[in-house]
């Protein structure tokens, strides 16, 4: 079932418990990383799904949280965001009616579907109180989902056959 919102902002509240390390260490030390496309208006969610994945031990970048991104969009921006997506192993959209809004998001699953396998791509459904934000061409991807009892699971396209992420 796809993520609630209201559980995504409720992580956000939470301090993530990980302890931050660099890019490099997270690649020596076998964590997962990824690239986690969203809204810049969904800044909350972001936060929220990146403590949910933590806690679950992968490493996830917001660019927005990165010190060497221009303040102002620029052509070193979309150079920036290329080198992310290519270097995290995992290139996460966040699906949302502002991620679908967006003028970057799907310039960077596009980019990403050409540097990336189709199985290191993943969406991650949204629900707020009057919809599933996730749909379309986001339906050629696994996808990430609440799975019952707890935890998050990854699922192959259109069908219920999954298994927890780690």
């Amino acid at each position: 079932m796809a993520i609630s919102q209201d559980t995504l902002r409720q992580n956000a509240q939470a301090s993530s418990t990980t302890v931050r390390r660099s890019f490099h260490g997270a690649v020596v030390a076998g964590t997962q990383t990824a690239f986690l496309c969203h809204s810049h208006y969904d800044r909350s969610l972001a936060i929220g799904f990146r403590n949910y994945a933590e806690r679950l031990g992968w490493d996830v970048y917001i660019d927005w949280l990165d010190e060497d991104m221009p303040e102002r969009p620029t052509v070193e921006t979309a150079t920036r965001i290329q080198e992310q997506i290519k270097t995290r192993s995992h290139f996460l959209y966040l699906a949302t009616r502002n991620s679908s809004e967006s003028k970057w998001c799907p310039w960077e699953i596009g980019y990403a579907n050409g540097a990336k396998s189709r199985k290191n791509i993943l969406i991650i459904p949204t629900t707020d109180s009057f919809q599933t934000h996730g749909n379309e061409y986001l339906g050629l991807y696994q996808r990430i989902e609440e799975v019952p009892g707890g935890g998050l699971g990854r699922f192959e396209p259109g069908t219920t056959k999954g298994f927890y992420l780690r």
